[in-house]
């Protein structure tokens, strides 16, 4: 008997082929879209500097729709800048991209995703965050894995996914490629003569 794909309610996120087909999108829950005029509003909070207040809003937020993506990365970013709490950090943007991951599992999605479609966008910064966050703590096949998964989402990596990690990994220093590098010139052979007076 074949395997049925899990169904999603109408509360969780979904991915679905775009208009024409070609490509692949994310569609929020109705209770996201809703509360779009909220996050507006946590947003002008951390403008303000009132992060602990955005916190305690987008958690009501949450309470509402678990599957608020762009809330759990909002809360993820304010572990990082409010407290450097790099698990917190890595739990929230863990949850996001595990929503996505799931959906576009459901929908048997293999890509392309755009990274930069505005509904696409809230996945990949969850999974620029979380592998970010696992390379911080010392879980580079994890981090690895995220990257695999955005770059067979959209090899293009919009949100540079695999450069923050890289950067992470080389310290800042450029990454050179030496195949690229010119050649360096031989050296010219030593004269047996004396240089002339």
């Amino acid at each position: 008997m074949p395997k049925r794909p899990a169904k999603s309610s109408p509360n969780s996120v979904q991915v679905h082929r775009n208009a024409s087909g070609s490509a692949w999108v994310f569609t929020h829950p109705k209770a996201v879209r809703e509360m779009a005029e909220d996050l507006e509003e946590v947003r002008a909070m951390i403008a303000a500097g009132e992060g602990e207040i955005a916190v305690d809003e987008l958690r009501w937020l949450l309470a509402d729709c678990s599957d608020f993506l762009e809330a759990h990365n909002l809360l993820g970013e304010l572990a990082l800048e409010l407290s450097q709490d790099i698990p917190l950090a890595r739990g929230h943007f863990g949850y996001a991209y595990q929503l996505g991951e799931k959906a576009i599992r459901r929908a048997e999605c293999r890509g392309p995703l755009p990274g930069d479609h505005p509904a696409n966008t809230p996945f990949f910064a969850a999974a620029q965050g979380l592998a970010w966050c696992l390379e911080k703590l010392g879980q580079p096949d994890k981090a690895n894995e995220v990257v695999a998964l955005v770059k067979q989402l959209d090899p293009r990596d919009p949100l540079g996914v695999a450069n923050a990690v890289e950067e992470l990994r080389t310290q800042g220093l450029p990454i050179v490629n030496l195949s690229l590098a010119p050649s360096p010139q031989p050296l010219a052979p030593a004269s047996t003569n004396p240089p002339a007076p």
